[in-house]
């Protein structure tokens, strides 16, 4: 009897090997399907940034420089970073009577060799002279207007070989953005007649499936607007060929119904910068299935803050905007709702950087103090607990989140509550995400304030978020972030130093004064420093989240599947 089993047991497992041969060899997985909270407002590149625009187009995209997962300047794009001790950067005197300054620079930029757009058209460094004329004119809407602004001119030497002409001494000459495709976008550019024109008419936002558009390893395929971004393979990359074939981004905008896909199996993974799932979430997955993913928890120089419009006139009062710093309770809402990981922040600047300073102004959970500051600028409690100032007028302030993040609203209702405590009325007027950062915070339409977050480059230069010149506004074709429309000479004038002072210990006393004037006018309400919770399946490998706003996908290449 058992040697009758014993036979039958071969025989099966003879047929069953015989039955996998015939199907052919175990292949790895070749689709990792990525759920996000929010779907990009468009495309392009280089305009209206978002995260989770960055973190698509990492995939089909690269920088020409990059700071890599240990926070170094590296090449991408290019044969060699571009330095003055390498001799790729001179410092000039530029032409008697020229506007601007009496110095500049010529920046020679490598491109590297062996790069071609998904239609098979090489990348030269005529992309690169492209994109500086495009991001030269004020009128092409590009958010980053300063850096692409200061050059003046690129001559093209050869297909790889340019030399960007800056109209000014920067320490930013080597940080090189995102090259546009010129025989693409060309001709779309020259025919723009008007402010607005190139930004509607661009192939990034009406035809983003376009091949040339893209030159990373993998182009934008497939997109159902709101909902589904497609990526596959370019078939002219000439880097690693990645492995996993098709990459799927769907948007499930209410992270509890995120949550309930990821856990269904209907999305392989979320990703931590601010787009997935919220850390909360994700402590509590840990938890319940600690060996179904691998769960990274990974400081950031993300930044979680709340705008003020200071057009505002009750906002307008620096004593209001610090009680209603005093009265949020950080700590409590960290430990709580974080379990504890998220830092407080006193500034923009994370403790992370070198160029972090703690000698700023601090706003511990004071209610005491919130209310003495508020009656200090003329509110006093009515009897239904709300503020009032002499003439009858409420204490009220519009506040909004985007719609559907869940922690985020969590944490809207807690600060909601903790200002009702110091007499303020709170009215929540919620939003998509689309049109809270597409059009309410572009345009500066919001009211009274807006919590969101930034991540930041390394050192980056606060230009874009806080200097005077980067107000968004008709004459500018709405570019720059200054949400707040914030003036300060001290930060305009720190923001000059750190973008022009070649000597480090120069541009760290700027760093200090700027961090200490935003501490003390609080122009934005810091809350905390991010520590991004990863979900990642337990068969994709080589992902690294950086930590920066640079991220782990733009080596996604090297990532491999079981």
């Amino acid at each position: 009897m058992g040697g009758k089993l014993e036979r039958r047991i071969i025989r099966f497992l003879f047929a069953l090997a015989l039955s996998l041969l015939a199907a052919g060899p175990v292949l790895a997985r070749d689709q990792l399907v990525i759920g996000l909270a929010s779907f990009p407002t468009q495309m392009h590149p280089e305009i209206n940034p978002e995260a989770v625009k960055s973190y698509v187009e990492g995939f089909t995209l690269r920088p020409v420089t990059i700071h890599d997962k240990s926070w170094s300047l590296v090449c991408s794009y290019c044969t060699v970073v571009p330095s003055l001790e390498n001799g790729l950067v001179r410092i000039v005197d530029r032409p008697a009577g020229a506007p601007g300054h009496t110095r500049g620079m010529e920046v020679t930029v490598k491109v590297k060799p062996g790069l071609f757009w998904g239609d098979g058209v090489p990348v030269t460094a005529r992309d690169l002279a492209f994109t500086a004329k495009v991001g030269h004119d004020p009128a092409s809407g590009f958010a980053n207007s300063h850096t692409w602004g200061m050059v003046e001119k690129v001559d093209v030497v050869d297909d790889r070989t340019a030399v960007m002409h800056l109209d000014e001494v920067s320490t930013l000459y080597d940080r090189i953005g995102d090259m546009l495709s010129e025989h693409v976008e060309g001709p779309v550019y020259e025919a723009a007649k008007s402010p607005g024109d190139y930004i509607n008419q661009s192939f990034y936002n009406r035809a983003p499936t376009t091949p040339g558009l893209w030159n990373g390893p993998y182009l934008v395929s497939e997109i159902t607007n709101g909902t589904t971004i497609v990526l596959t393979p370019n078939p002219y990359w000439t880097g690693h060929r990645p492995q996993i074939r098709r990459i799927v981004f769907r948007t499930v905008d209410n992270t509890a119904a995120l949550l309930a896909n990821l856990q269904s199996g209907d999305i392989d993974m979320t990703p931590g910068e601010g787009m997935g799932l919220t850390i909360d979430q994700v402590l509590a997955l840990a938890k319940a299935e600690p060996d179904r993913f691998d769960y990274v928890y990974k400081p950031t120089l993300a930044y979680d803050h709340i705008d003020v419009n200071l057009d505002n006139k009750i906002l307008s009062d620096v004593r209001v905007r610090r009680a209603l710093l005093h009265a949020v309770d950080r700590k409590t809402m960290s430990d709580r709702l974080f379990g504890g990981k998220l830092p407080i922040a006193d500034s923009w600047v994370s403790p992370l950087e070198h160029i972090y300073t703690p000698d700023v102004a601090h706003y511990p959970y004071d209610p005491t103090k919130a209310r003495a500051l508020l009656a200090e600028a003329g509110w006093t409690p009515g009897s239904d607990g709300i503020c009032r100032n002499a003439v009858g007028d409420k204490l009220s302030v519009t506040f909004s989140v985007t719609s559907g993040v869940r922690l985020r609203e969590l944490m809207q209702q807690v600060i909601q509550s903790q200002w009702k405590t110091a007499c303020v009325e709170t009215i929540i007027k919620n939003e998509p995400p689309r049109l809270l950062f597409g059009e309410t915070l572009k345009r500066r339409s919001f009211q009274g304030v807006v919590m969101y977050s930034w991540l930041f480059p390394v050192e980056s230069s606060p230009r874009q978020l806080l200097g005077s010149d980067q107000i968004p506004s008709v004459a500018n074709n709405f570019s720059g972030t200054n949400y707040m429309g914030w003036r300060n000479a001290v930060v305009d004038a720190g923001i000059t130093t750190v973008e022009t002072e070649l000597e480090p210990a120069k541009r760290q006393i700027a760093w200090a004064a700027m961090q200490r004037a935003y501490a003390e006018e609080l122009p934005v309400l810091p809350l905390f420093f991010r520590v991004e919770a990863h979900t990642i399946p337990k068969w994709l490998h080589g992902l690294e989240p950086t930590g920066h706003n640079e991220y782990a996908v733009n080596w996604a290449e090297d990532w491999t599947a079981d």
